[in-house]
């Protein structure tokens, strides 16, 4: 799992060994490829987040902030700290 484009493309994102289905890098290419300049300046909400890349990959592309939702604490201990900037 990684960031594909933007800023931190290429940087590989920690997924927990259970109960995350991670999006694949050509359906994240295609909703980025889909949103286009749109994603610059956004405020951003990955909701049921889990590895939190999609989040990551806009924050990457341009985003203003991303939050992140997930019922799985697990998951959401491995998303970077806020304070991080992409």
């Amino acid at each position: 799992m990684r960031v594909i484009a933007g800023n931190a493309g290429g940087v590989r994102l920690a997924v927990p060994k259970r109960g995350v289905r991670p999006t694949m890098d050509r359906v994240k290419a295609a909703i980025f490829s889909s949103l286009g300049e749109a994603i610059i300046g956004a405020r951003v909400l990955d909701l049921f987040a889990g590895s939190g890349a999609l989040g990551i990959e806009a924050l990457s592309r341009g985003a203003a902030s991303a939050m992140f939702v997930d019922f799985c604490g697990s998951a959401l201990r491995k998303t970077p700290p806020r304070r991080k900037p992409y």
